[in-house]
């Protein structure tokens, strides 16, 4: 269970001017964003997908290198015409079964597990269709100090200290490759600006720590919606856009979504690749359902999105709920 500061001072501070628009040809903002998912806003309780914490920067597309560019045009799924950004990240994902005071190995329920990991991207945005190609490396196991994440913080704010961090995985590298594919259709339907727009979208992973295959939608409702595709997440997830173009000084959007994944592998349910470890028979079918809601303040966007997620492995007795934050500023 982990509990954040406001951040009310920074969006007052940095949500003023207004940069970009839907009429600049070549954006010249690079954008930040940190986003949080924990399960504090969900069910109350640390379990399973407890948190995660994601960092990351997107370029200004006028700093895209001409060579990435050229790379780009031989990829079959970018369109010559798109507009390519560049994407870094840095972040940390913690799993953990129901039970945090157990000090034994809890063989019906998923083990004590982290993710720790840096991704570099490539994207590219017609207007119509945003295509998204990552690649993230990184380390599952002790080596993730998740054991060191959770019980430091937990420590901290006097919550109940994790008591099973002895059985978690073990260490292994783990790369995967994602891609994603998002569609858009905007409309207006009122005088005053508001919109609506559909987003269907479809996509994979590959790799060691997941492998599967999505596709979804996120329909939006909203004052002066901005250039972007939702707001990001953590994967696996509904994808958003880590980048927006605001169309005014302030805007809003409701959204709701909903995503199907057919599972081929998930190392922190069937455990470790190279060596023996804790596992559970997972579920090859696993659904997220979604909805929140974005304020663009000029220079920065806020989000925030309540997730349900099915059952994830067979001994699973209920979905989980836990709740993600975004903050992104353009610079």
């Amino acid at each position: 269970m982990t509990r954040w500061p406001p951040i009310l001072a920074i969006v007052l501070m940095l949500g003023l001017p207004q940069f970009a628009g839907a009429e600049v040809k070549e954006d010249t903002s690079g954008i930040f964003t940190l986003e949080v998912e924990n399960d504090l806003f969900g069910a109350g309780t640390d379990r399973h997908y407890t948190n995660g914490m994601r960092f990351s920067w997107i370029s200004a597309e006028s700093t895209v290198p001409d060579w990435v560019r050229t790379g780009a045009s031989y990829v079959p799924v970018f369109a010559i015409e798109g507009r390519k950004r560049l994407s870094y990240s840095l972040g940390q994902n913690m799993f953990t079964p129901d039970d945090i005071t157990r000090t034994d190995a809890q063989p019906d329920d998923r083990s004590y597990a982290g993710w720790l990991y840096a991704g570099v991207g490539l994207i590219s945005d017609t207007g119509s269709h945003f295509d998204n190609l990552e690649l993230n490396i990184g380390l599952i196991g002790p080596a993730s100090l998740a054991e060191f994440t959770q019980k430091g913080w937990h420590d901290a704010i006097g919550a109940t200290r994790p008591e099973g961090w002895s059985h978690q995985l073990k260490t292994e590298p783990g790369v995967v490759l994602f891609y994603e594919r998002k569609w858009r259709n905007r409309h207006e339907i009122t005088p005053r600006g508001l919109g609506i727009d559909l987003i269907p979208h479809a996509g994979f992973a590959l790799g060691n720590v997941f492998t599967y295959g999505a596709a979804g939608v996120t329909m939006r409702f909203g004052d002066d919606l901005p250039n972007d595709y939702g707001p990001p997440r953590i994967r696996p997830s509904l994808p958003g856009s880590g980048y927006f173009i605001p169309d005014d000084r302030f805007g809003w959007y409701l959204f709701a979504g909903v995503e199907g994944r057919a599972v081929g592998r998930n190392i922190f349910l069937d455990g470790n690749t190279f060596a023996d470890s804790h596992s559970v028979d997972k579920r090859h079918w696993v659904g997220d359902l979604q909805f929140g809601a974005a304020v663009t303040l000029g220079r920065v966007r806020l989000a925030y999105t309540h997730v349900i997620r099915t059952e994830e492995f067979v001994s699973q007795e209920n979905p989980d709920q836990f709740g993600s934050f975004s903050v992104s500023v353009r610079f």
